[in-house]
């Protein structure tokens, strides 16, 4: 029998909701690689340099795909291969990381580059367009 993947919530609170799904350490990690990175396979986010287990990474693309957040397909290009999706829900995300790669970077010495940052800022609504365009 197969584990249920989604949760029962603790509590009605909208964080807590937000938490249980996106709370733990990988999974706005994957949402960052679909969203900002073009990783769309399992190898890609494994190659990601953040060391993900294998059974940890396939565990959080199951509950992502089953709170709705990302969608499994076949490749266009290859339908052998599986690929992975943010839906729209999981787009909605993007204002979320921005302000959180833009505080990070605020805060804490990180490998993120300064242009990219200042555009993040500068011209967020235009950036956030061409990020939703690519997805």
């Amino acid at each position: 029998m197969k584990k249920r993947v989604v949760a029962e919530r603790r509590s009605d609170c909208p964080l807590n909701a937000t938490l249980e799904v996106l709370g733990d350490r990988w999974s706005l990690l994957i949402v960052r690689d679909l969203l900002f990175k073009g990783r769309t396979m399992y190898k890609d986010f494994l190659a990601g340099g953040e060391g993900i287990a294998t059974n940890v990474l396939a565990n959080r693309l199951r509950r992502l795909e089953a709170e709705g957040v990302i969608e499994k397909g076949r490749d266009a290009a290859d339908a052998r291969r599986l690929v992975y999706r943010l839906t729209t829900k999981g787009l909605t995300l993007a204002p979320v990381l921005v302000e959180m790669i833009v505080w990070g970077a605020r805060h804490y010495q990180t490998a993120a580059p300064p242009a990219t940052i200042r555009e993040m800022t500068k011209h967020r609504e235009r950036f956030l367009a061409d990020i939703r365009s690519r997805a």
